[in-house]
């Protein structure tokens, strides 16, 4: 591992901040915290923690001691000044006087010395980080680190490796108990560089920002050293398949056989995050993985991401995937079962009772193929990805130099169910289409890409498909991280397969599609020519057609039902003159709507439609609305108000229809109207 510090880069942090009144010491720990947090091997997604003492001046001119130490919600890779609350020093001192403190007392204390009460809580581990006498201090999860602590002989290890310049502490849960303990050990030695604290991480200290960061590159490097030395490698297992079955058949499969059943047609769901390589296969393929994978996280931190296990399915094989269906659900229920019994195994031991938490994965772990994160959003989801990539490459260290064995059951179950640990996830309500894969054909413009944004709001995760792959990569942009943007030619069948193929392996699978492309041809009907017919038909039929065979292959593999949406127009109900190329295959569709209604609905599939009229920026283009209010005497501003109502209707009016028939579980082979008002295209 190599030092990154770049004294201009340092500086540079300095300058920034200064303007802000934030002192040095203050910027170069946010510069060094951003360092550790930007590099997976040693931190991931909310994991260390860093501190520096400094003075600063209060409200009343007087200068106080304070401890900056990063603040719950805040990632090291990323974080601002503002990360790094600034707790009183001397009252926290105080607190080591105690000999013993409750994790409420704890936080409720830091709280109430904080010098900013809008500040965010201060780490759990803020009384290490005050207890011990260094200006600087960093904590990480490093990969290397824990490979040697977890392992049955990972004290005698550590030692070899690190020497007399670490102090080494015994497993203790974070709080004040080990804050107490980590300083014990200090003071035995205070010549030490860190602390190395087994099956959990690794401090180092020092004056200065950059000596305690290099102290920790150095540390780490030496822990990378030991695992070059005398490795095996993991031994694959025999009989895997020649051909694994392919991911986009998988994903669904395994999405909707996680999916918990809530009743009445609805259920709970998850989206995936899929990661392969070659160490993953090597991992994931290994004749002992139902060994190795399953004896717990490699640091009690990641529990709360990913459970404490994964879960291990057997491997897919193209042609068989009937037989791997019904393995893989032995093996999801077989987890469950293990994890009703972990928890009422470790909740009677308890002294407060717990409520069980939801036994369903967050990993999977799948030979041939590689692995699956699974939460209940994209973010999510590659969170519990990221961890399980780390845990890939920290156990394989861990088995090439002698086995791993991280903290027993017990301290894991505690970890979990700690309620402190819990917060870091956050608390609130699921938006409505939460958990929802919502796929928006026509998304890089107009009504398409309204309805994108509109799902997104909603909580869904989105995929917009659209001929312009950089119109749909821009909009999936303004849906604020909700969504990808993916080139397709509805028009051709290929096009779309693989799109609705990289959608599963994207996200997992598929619940909802809005078949919103299309374009209004013109002409009077007796004289079009039939290459004008046939384009309009491919684009304003044929590819509703194919959209919707590619969703409805996705959700009967998934078997958790879906919605069908189609936009339809007034020209389906009530034709325009000259519009005959565009009104017959829009006619088509709105039956066709009705055809997937009637066919899949015992699949548990709705399929609807949005019959739109006068729509500002929707599917007519400027030049089309002028030549159609011409034609019938009319002005834009009269064309776009004409409606029983008076009132202009917008691309967003139909994006929130949308939106309302996805979220109608009970509600199929409707066609709802927005166009202010038009009672020739009204339907019933």
């Amino acid at each position: 591992m190599k030092s990154l510090w770049s004294d201009a880069d340092a500086e540079s942090f300095v300058a920034r901040y200064a303007p802000a009144g934030v002192n040095r010491d203050l910027a170069q720990r946010v510069y060094t915290t951003r360092l550790l947090g930007g590099d997976p091997r040693l931190v991931l997604h909310g994991g260390g923690n860093t501190s520096c003492k400094t003075t600063v001046t209060d409200l009343l001119g007087e200068s106080v001691e304070v401890l900056c130490v990063k603040g719950s919600g805040w990632d090291m890779g990323d974080i601002e000044p503002a990360g790094l609350p600034a707790v009183r020093l001397a009252p926290l001192l105080k607190l080591r006087r105690l000999e013993t403190l409750s994790d409420e007392d704890m936080v409720d204390f830091q709280r109430g010395n904080l010098l900013a009460s809008s500040s965010p809580n201060p780490s759990v581990e803020t009384l290490l980080h005050a207890f011990l006498p260094h200006k600087f201090i960093d904590h990480t999860h490093s990969t290397a680190v824990l490979s040697l602590t977890d392992q049955p002989d990972g004290d005698a290890i550590c030692r070899e490796v690190f020497g007399a310049k670490m102090g080494y502490v015994p497993y203790i849960m974070p709080g004040f108990a080990l804050a107490k303990a980590a300083a014990e050990v200090y003071e035995q030695d205070p010549t030490v560089d860190g602390l190395i604290l087994f099956k959990h991480g690794i401090f180092t200290f020092a004056d200065t920002a950059r000596d305690a960061y290099e102290l920790m590159i150095g540390k780490v490097t030496l822990a990378e050293q030991r695992l070059e030395k005398g490795r095996k490698t993991l031994v694959a297992a025999a009989g895997l398949p020649k051909a694994p079955a392919a991911l986009a058949e998988v994903a669904p499969r395994l999405r909707g056989m996680l999916a918990l059943d809530q009743g009445d047609g609805a259920f709970k769901r998850w989206v995936m995050d899929f990661r392969t390589s070659d160490a993953i296969l090597a991992y994931v393929n290994g004749a002992e993985v139902a060994r190795y994978s399953q004896q717990g996280v490699v640091t009690p931190d990641h529990t709360i991401r990913t459970k404490n296990w994964p879960v291990v399915l057997p491997a897919p094989e193209a042609g068989q995937l009937d037989e791997w269906t019904a393995a893989a659900q032995a093996a999801i229920d077989s987890f469950v079962a293990r994890y009703h019994a972990y928890f009422a195994r470790n909740n009677q031991r308890s002294a407060i009772r717990k409520t069980e938490l939801d036994p369903m994965p967050r990993v999977a772990l799948v030979p041939g193929l590689g692995l699956f994160g699974i939460g209940a959003s994209a973010s999510a989801a590659a969170i519990a990805a990221d961890i399980a990539v780390n845990t890939v490459e920290s156990v394989t260290d861990a088995e090439a130099i002698g086995s791993f064995q991280p903290v027993a059951e017990d301290h894991l179950f505690d970890l979990e169910y700690w309620s402190l640990e819990q917060a870091k996830l956050g608390k609130g309500g699921e938006k409505p289409l939460a958990r929802q894969i919502v796929v928006v054909t026509g998304g890089g413009s107009g009504i398409g890409a309204a309805t994108a944004r509109a799902f997104a709001r909603e909580g869904a995760e989105v995929a917009v498909l659209d001929l312009d792959p950089e119109a749909a990569r821009a909009v999936a942009r303004a849906c604020g991280g909700k969504a990808i943007g993916l080139g397709c030619d509805v028009t051709d069948a290929a096009s779309v397969r693989a799109a609705f193929d990289a959608v599963a392996e994207r996200f997992g699978g598929v619940d909802v599609v809005v078949s919103n492309a299309g374009a209004a041809w013109q002409g009077a009907v007796g004289t079009v020519g039939d290459e004008v017919l046939r384009r309009s038909f491919e684009l304003n039929f044929f590819a509703h057609q194919s959209v919707a065979q590619n969703a409805v292959r996705v959700m009967t593999a998934q078997g958790t039902g879906g919605a069908l949406l189609f936009n339809a127009s007034k020209q389906a109900v009530n034709p325009g003159r000259n519009f005959g190329p565009y009104g017959l295959p829009k006619a088509a569709t709105l039956f066709l709507m009705k055809q997937y209604a009637l066919d899949h609905g015992k699949d548990g599939i709705r399929s609807n439609a949005v019959n739109a009229d006068r729509i500002r920026s929707g599917l007519l283009t400027g030049e089309m609305i002028a030549s159609r209010s011409k034609a019938r005497g009319l002005t834009e501003k009269d064309y776009m108000a004409g409606n029983l109502l008076g009132r202009e209707v917008g691309a967003d009016d139909v994006a929130d229809a949308f939106v309302w028939l996805a979220r109608a579980s009970k509600v199929s082979a409707c066609t709802v109207t927005v166009d202010g008002g038009n009672i020739e295209a009204s339907l019933r």
